[in-house]
C-alpha cells in the first residue's frame, strides 16, 4: 500500500474515497486521537479529505483541518498543534490525474516502516474500532499554520535584503516560499502562482525540462536566482542567475557542505553522485547512504551525527529544524547562500562534476533478475551494498542496479571520474543485467 512516499496513484483507481475512509479509521483505531489534515491544490483532494476525516471521527478521533497547505507546513503543524498525527492529501510531483495520502508523526518525520505497516494491516484486514453514536470525534479548523511556517523560516535564516528571487510555485501549494522570502527582505517575483490542481503552467514535477519559463525569466533579468516547487511544496530545485538549471546532485552538495562540520555525516540515497562525497571530504565530513526515498533519508537523519539529509529528487532535510523535506526552508537557505557568496553560479561552478550514465532495461521478472544480478556481482566484486538494489563501489566510481518500484524494468546507473571509466563500468553492469534477464527467461518457475 505504501510506496517510498506514502500512498499514491490514479484517482478513482488506486486512490479512492473508500481507501481514504479506511486510512482514517485505521489511524483513530491505532490510537491517533488528534489528527491534522491538509491537502494540496488537486480538486480530488476535497473528496478525499471528507472521507478521511469521516473515518477518523467515526472511530472517535478528533480532526483539525488546515486547508490547502504545503506538505512541510502540515508536517511541522503536528507538533505545533499538539496532535498525534498529520495527514496530507497529495500526490506531490505526480500529474493531475493522481492523488495520495501521506502520514506524519509529531517529530515532523513521515510514518516509518513499522507505523506504515500497522496502518496497512488495519486497512487490509478491515478491522476498526467504530465509536458509539455518542463517541464520535470532533471536526475543527485552524488557518494559522501558513503564517507559523513563514515565521519559523524567518527565525532560522539571515536577512535577505537586496536579494532578488523568482519563485515558480507551479500552480501548487507552495506559497509559503514567497511569503517567507518577502518577510526576510528579499525582492520576489512569482511564476505560476495561481493555485490550480490541473497544473496548467507546467507539469508538477520541477526539473530542467519543465522549467524553461523560469530559466528564461531569471536569465533575462537581474534576478539572483530562481527556485521552483512541486505540487505540495516539499521539493525545491533551483536556477542560477545565468538562467542555468542547477543539477540536483550539485544542489545536494551545496546544502550538505554548508551544514556539516568535521566528523559530521550527511544522509543521501544510494544513487547520489560522487560530487557530494568529494565536496564533503574537503571539509572532513562524509555520506551515509540510504535506500531511495525521502522517508528513508529522514529515518537516517535521526542519528545524532547526521546533520543534513538530501535526495537528488529535490528533497532537503535539516533534522535540527524538521524531519520533513521542507521546500520553502530550502529556498530561503539557498537564497542566503547565494547572497553570502554573491553568485549562485560561482558556487555551482566550483564543484567537481563527473560523467554519469543511466538506462532502463525491460525485464520479464524483476525479482528473479535481481537475484541473479546480486549473485553474479557478489562473485566478482568485494565492495557491495544491497540496501536498495545492488550498488558496487569501485573506488574511482560506482554502479547501481535497481528494480523500478512501478514498472517492469531494471535501472542501471554508473558514475566515474572520467569518460572512459564510466563507459566501462556502465557496459559491465548492462551486460550483467542482460545476461540475468536471459537466464530468467529459461529458468523453471518455482
Amino acid at each position: 500500500m505504501f510506496g517510498t512516499s506514502g500512498i499514491r496513484g490514479a484517482v478513482g483507481d488506486e486512490v479512492t474515497a473508500e481507501l481514504a475512509l479506511s486510512v482514517g479509521r485505521a489511524l483513530a483505531t491505532e490510537g491517533y486521537e488528534r489528527v491534522i489534515v491538509g491537502r494540496d491544490v488537486r480538486e480530488s483532494g476535497t473528496v478525499l479529505v471528507d472521507a478521511l476525516t469521516a473515518g477518523v471521527r467515526e472511530c472517535g478521533g478528533d480532526v483539525i483541518e488546515v486547508g490547502v497547505a504545503p506538505t512541510p507546513t502540515v508536517a511541522r503543524g503536528v507538533d505545533w498543534l499538539e496532535a498525534d498525527a498529520g495527514v496530507v492529501i497529495t500526490a506531490s510531483h505526480n500529474p493531475a490525474t493522481d492523488n495520495g495520502i501521506k502520514l506524519w508523526s509529531p517529530s515532523g518525520q513521515a510514518f516509518d516502516t513499522e507505523r506504515r505497516e500497522t496502518i496497512a494491516s488495519r486497512v487490509e484486514t478491515d478491522r476498526y474500532d467504530l465509536a458509539a453514536w455518542d463517541g464520535l470525534g470532533s471536526r475543527s479548523r485552524d488557518d494559522g499554520l501558513l503564517e507559523r511556517h513563514v515565521e519559523a523560516i524567518a527565525d532560522r535564516v539571515d536577512d535577505l535584503d537586496g536579494v532578488d528571487v523568482v519563485v515558480d510555485v507551479g500552480n501548487g501549494a507552495g506559497s509559503v516560499t514567497a511569503d517567507a522570502l518577502l518577510e526576510l527582505g528579499a525582492s520576489v517575483r512569482t511564476l505560476n502562482a495561481q493555485q490550480d490542481g490541473r497544473f496548467p503552467g507546467r507539469p508538477s514535477e520541477p526539473n530542467e525540462e519543465t522549467l524553461g519559463d523560469l530559466q528564461e525569466l531569471v536569465g533575462a533579468t537581474d534576478a539572483d536566482l530562481g527556485v521552483a516547487h512541486d505540487g505540495d511544496g516539499d521539493r525545491m530545485v533551483a536556477v542560477d542567475e545565468r538562467g542555468r538549471f542547477v543539477p540536483k546532485d550539485l544542489l545536494l552538495a551545496l546544502f550538505a557542505r554548508e551544514a556539516v562540520g568535521t566528523g559530521d555525516r550527511v544522509a543521501a540515497p544510494v544513487d547520489t553522485s560522487l560530487a557530494v562525497d568529494d565536496a564533503l571530504a574537503d571539509v572532513g565530513a562524509s555520506v551515509t547512504r540510504t535506500a531511495v526515498g525521502d522517508v528513508y533519508v529522514a529515518e537516517r537523519a535521526t542519528e545524532p551525527d547526521v546533520v543534513f539529509g538530501g535526495e537528488p529528487s529535490g528533497a532537503w532535510i535539516w533534522p535540527d529544524e524538521t524531519l520533513s523535506p521542507d521546500g520553502p526552508l530550502a529556498a530561503a537557505k539557498l537564497a542566503a547562500m547565494a547572497a553570502d557568496e554573491g553568485s549562485l553560479a560561482n558556487l555551482v561552478d566550483d564543484l567537481e562534476t563527473y560523467p554519469i550514465r543511466r538506462t532502463s532495461i525491460e525485464v520479464d521478472d524483476k525479482e528473479r533478475v535481481m537475484e541473479t544480478v546480486e549473485s553474479t556481482v557478489r562473485e566478482r566484486y568485494d565492495e557491495i551494498d544491497a540496501l536498495d538494489g545492488v550498488r558496487i563501489d569501485h573506488g574511482d566510481g560506482w554502479t547501481l542496479v535497481r528494480p523500478s518500484g512501478t514498472e517492469p524494468v531494471v535501472r542501471i546507473t554508473a558514475e566515474a571520474r572520467d569518460d572512459e571509466r564510466v563507459e566501462a563500468l556502465f557496459e559491465d553492469a548492462r551486460e550483467i543485467v542482460l545476461e540475468a534477464n536471459e537466464e530468467s527467461d529459461v529458468a523453471p518457475a518455482e
